[in-house]
């Protein structure tokens, strides 16, 4: 039997069809294992990823394929969005066997969850080099029928790695931030942006550290990098030239080819990244890659509860790509010869197209157009989305995820301030307030939201994501009651997620069931590590509050994370930047009855480098805080510029706010 068909998932959703008799991850899953004595086929995937489908349809769907994984397996199936704890720990597990890794995740278990064995994607049979699966299925239920014992040993040697890459934590040191970025600004493509070749990922928190180093030092190898990077990827192919916003990854070194599903938490880091850039260069391109990420967010991804869909499909009819690309004798028909004409020149449109016969849409080694062909470009681009619109669009993944509409609602925030767009303040509390009320689970939140179902509890990062998102409101509108809510996650992370013994957050409670590992990652991934989040939230809650056991609370978190960091920096860009924030952020005391127009001031000051503090009543500060000493000479409204526990005199004139910061760093 299909236990997926009352599956709150929309991955789980799309085969509960399957004549694979597919279970949901349960006590129960792995009851009917022991009972049966079978292993236990693990897969893992999501609803926008491509070969998760090309699996699917080869074998999930074959039923001489799902005969065999029925007699000889019980079957697993979890959506990795929904349960990212699962997938660290068994693709952790996967990486200890030498494999790279990636989706969809086929895992052999024992009874009790062990892994013993495992892969990614299989064929049905055997191609590019990879034994087919049906092959698999017979061999790997054979070994365990016949040689437990192995199959025991296997099982503890991945235990043991797991369990050792929990241990390495080094002695807590503080890093050399200037030299790490010079070490990531050489490894970045100098042609083409991003790190490495291919495929590329954005990469978003080593981004921000490059920015961070750039503003802070002016280093052209910094700033280049970052500009570089940012540019390329907007002129690229991951970035949709129609609907707006970005994906994934790109296949290639040049970000041509995307690997084409479109990710909420992607275009929520990416957001304030453009912004940031485009406040700093004026550059019209950086500008309107922001844009577009906001119309493609409200166009294709607000749901009718106000909050933000998940992801959106690389595929349409069955074919990735499908609803992006273009032909030049399409071009033809739609705009006519001439129009056709000037729009292929500009987007690398060519009559035997630059991808499969077809054309991605790229302005990599395009002419710049002048004002006026903009204008006409425009119009053109309009055109063609509307005509896009008829096509059969990609599956959409609308369950609601309490971490990446965090990210996004921060993202909005600062990208608002920063771009001068007020509506988008609008559109991340709306999004914020539903988190806040329908994802509600006691003090903490729920993980996922569809059809009035809840995944609870929430993981780590939904409660720093969504606090990062208070604190990121708080700012822009001085509701206190954003303030509040962030203060009361974070010590809901403090009490529940945090472990005794390593200071650090875990991904789940601590009381929650137990897998193989305890899931305790640094590191990030394609989202930000929750304790480097957690780490910057602390000092911005410290700023605000102006309590000296609140900071220590903070340094004390920061020492932790760093020490947890130092073996790999440079998987750790959350961590990094949190130690930037603490080390280098300048804190500006909104001060008085009158002070909304400095804070409109201050939201145009770059938000990675500057923490806000409204102070309605500056006699109300701490008698330590360092503005204390200036709480008289604040009247009806003025800003104080802090750093490194001084302030300098008050601000009166909202014009010159962005002057006096500059001088101070």
């Amino acid at each position: 039997m299909n236990r997926l068909k009352h599956a709150a998932s929309p991955y789980l959703l799309q085969h509960r069809d399957n004549p694979v008799e597919w279970w949901e991850w349960s006590d129960e899953a792995f009851a009917q294992a022991r009972a049966s004595d079978r292993p236990v086929l693990l897969s893992v995937g999501y609803a926008a990823c491509h070969w998760c489908h090309v699996m699917a349809h080869e074998s999930f769907e074959n039923p001489a394929i799902a005969a065999v994984m029925n007699e000889l397996f019980v079957n697993i199936k979890v959506d990795r969005e929904e349960r990212p704890d699962i997938d660290h720990v068994y693709m952790s597990a996967l990486h200890t066997l030498g494999e790279q890794g990636g989706w969809p995740l086929t895992m052999f278990l024992d009874s009790h969850g062990a892994p013993f064995w495992g892969g990614t994607y299989f064929p049905p049979t055997s191609r590019y080099g990879r034994p087919g699966f049906i092959d698999v299925l017979r061999q790997i239920s054979g070994l365990y029928r016949s040689d437990r014992e192995r199959i025991g040993r296997n099982a503890a040697a991945i235990g043991e790695a797991l369990q050792q890459s929990l241990q390495r934590i080094a002695e807590a040191s503080e890093p050399d931030l200037d030299h790490l970025a010079h070490q990531i600004a050489r490894r970045f493509d100098r042609d083409h942006g991003g790190l490495g070749g291919a495929p590329k990922f954005p990469n978003p928190g080593l981004i921000e550290l490059l920015w961070r180093h750039g503003a802070r030092s002016e280093d052209e190898t910094s700033r280049d990098a970052t500009n570089r990077t940012l540019v390329q990827m907007a002129r690229g192919g991951i970035h949709d030239h129609l609907g707006g916003g970005f994906a994934r990854y790109a296949v290639d070194e040049r970000w041509l080819v995307p690997h084409f599903e479109k990710m909420l938490y992607d275009n929520a880091q990416l957001l304030p990244l453009y912004a940031l850039e485009a406040a700093r260069t004026d550059d019209p391109l950086l500008r309107e890659a922001a844009d577009g990420i906001v119309a493609w967010l409200d166009r294709d991804m607000l749901l009718p509860e106000r909050a933000f869909a998940a992801s959106l499909d690389a595929d349409s009819e069955g074919v990735e790509g499908k609803f992006y690309v273009w032909t030049f004798p399409e071009l033809t028909k739609v705009l006519g010869p001439e129009d056709a004409a000037l729009f292929a020149r500009h987007y690398d449109v060519t009559a035997g197209g630059n991808w499969e016969g077809h054309a991605i849409l790229n302005r990599l080694e395009t002419p710049d157009p002048s004002p006026e062909i903009a204008v006409e470009l425009s119009h053109l681009r309009e055109r063609l989305l509307e005509i896009r619109s008829t096509r059969i669009a990609p599956g959409r993944d609308d369950k609601i995820l309490a971490d990446w509409n965090g990210l996004m609602i921060a993202g909005l925030v600062r990208a608002s301030g920063l771009l001068g767009r007020p509506s988008w303040i609008e559109l991340a509390a709306d999004a914020f307030r539903f988190v806040t009320e329908s994802m509600a689970d006691g003090e903490g939140l729920a993980h996922s939201y569809r059809a009035g179902r809840r995944i609870t509890p929430g993981f780590a990062l939904d409660h720093a994501a969504m606090a990062e998102a208070a604190l990121a409101l708080h700012d822009a509108t001085g509701d206190r009651h954003y303030f509040d809510l962030a203060r009361r996650w974070s010590a809901h992370l403090d009490r529940h997620y945090r472990e005794a013994d390593s200071g650090l957050l875990r991904m789940t409670r601590t009381d929650s069931a137990a897998l193989p590992v305890i899931p305790r990652p640094t590191h990030d991934d394609a989202v930000p590590n929750a304790n480097g989040v957690h780490g910057a939230n602390l000092m911005r809650i410290a700023a605000q509050t102006g309590l000296p056991e609140d900071r220590e609370r903070a340094d004390r978190f920061l020492a932790v994370i760093l020490a947890a960091a130092a073996h790999a920096p440079m998987a750790h860009g959350s961590v990094l930047n949190a130690y930037d924030l603490a080390r280098n952020g300048v804190e500006v005391v909104l001060a008085g009855p009158n002070r909304e127009a400095f804070r409109q001031a201050a939201l145009t000051l770059p938000h990675p480098t500057t923490m806000l503090v409204d102070c309605p009543d500056p006699e109300e500060l701490p008698p330590g805080h360092p503005a204390h000493a200036y709480a008289r000479q604040a009247g009806a409204g003025s800003a104080f510029v802090c750093l490194h526990g001084r302030c300098l005199p008050p601000v009166t004139e909202p014009n010159r706010l962005a002057e006096v910061v500059a001088a101070a760093r």
